[in-house]
């Protein structure tokens, strides 16, 4: 399975059907090989599925986390990714914190930190995640690659450190690394994001493809009928 398309009557639905298939994903890499490691995602979408697997029993211990991508904020800072999923599940299941793994944005060159931690982690030239969890913009972004950015043509490292217009300064995984999951849920929900998604899913011939479209890892898109 290269792509599958999961289509929730509601949010809500998206967020428990996200839930149950990250609950699978993850058991089943847990029995196969003993671990499971994860990159999260920010915004609305990933928080009310974060909120859904707080409510699950787990061996939350088992699971190494990590971060698509992160805000220059501390991590206590309302837009601070990692800071969301901490405050939404992190927080209310048994995690081992030896296992957390954030982008130290209060130190100094949290990029190249990061993919030192990654390297370290993982032990092989490019991270193979058990599963990455990623957004769609209304342009088309996704993590914080965005459209334009050079941060898209990066093919050596791990982590780039991107200037986003109007946004600030982000750090993000790079494509090497999110083609090279075993496997990457979309998670897509409301009307805004409705030309996006038909642009990726879609492609026009001619027609630049957005960053969100030049992902090729196994992809499940899991999206709500107010997307679609």
């Amino acid at each position: 399975m290269l792509r599958e398309v999961v289509v929730h009557p509601t949010s809500q639905a998206l967020f428990e059907g996200a839930a149950q298939r990250f609950l699978a994903l993850a058991s089943a890499s847990l029995e196969r090989q003993g671990r499971f490691r994860v990159a999260l995602a920010g915004g609305s979408t990933p928080k009310g599925l974060y909120s859904c697997l707080a409510g699950a029993a787990f061996p939350w211990e088992r699971i190494d986390w990590f971060w698509g991508d992160e805000r220059m904020v501390p991590p206590e800072h309302p837009d601070s990714n990692f800071g969301m999923a901490f405050q939404a599940l992190l927080s209310r299941v048994p995690v081992d914190h030896q296992r957390v793994h954030r982008v130290e944005t209060e130190r100094p060159d949290p990029a190249g930190r990061y993919e030192t931690t990654l390297r370290d982690v993982f032990g092989e030239p490019c991270p193979r995640f058990d599963l990455i969890l990623l957004g769609l913009g209304t342009d088309g972004h996704t993590a914080s690659l965005f459209p334009g950015s050079t941060a898209l043509d990066e093919r050596d490292r791990l982590v780039a450190s991107t200037l986003v217009p109007g946004l600030g300064e982000r750090i993000t995984l790079t494509l090497p690394v999110l083609n090279h999951a075993a496997s990457v849920m979309f998670l897509v929900s409301g009307r805004e994001k409705r030309e996006a998604l038909r642009a990726v899913l879609h492609p026009e011939p001619r027609v630049p493809p957005r960053p969100a479209g030049l992902v090729t890892a196994p992809r499940l898109w899991m999206v709500d009928e107010a997307a679609i």
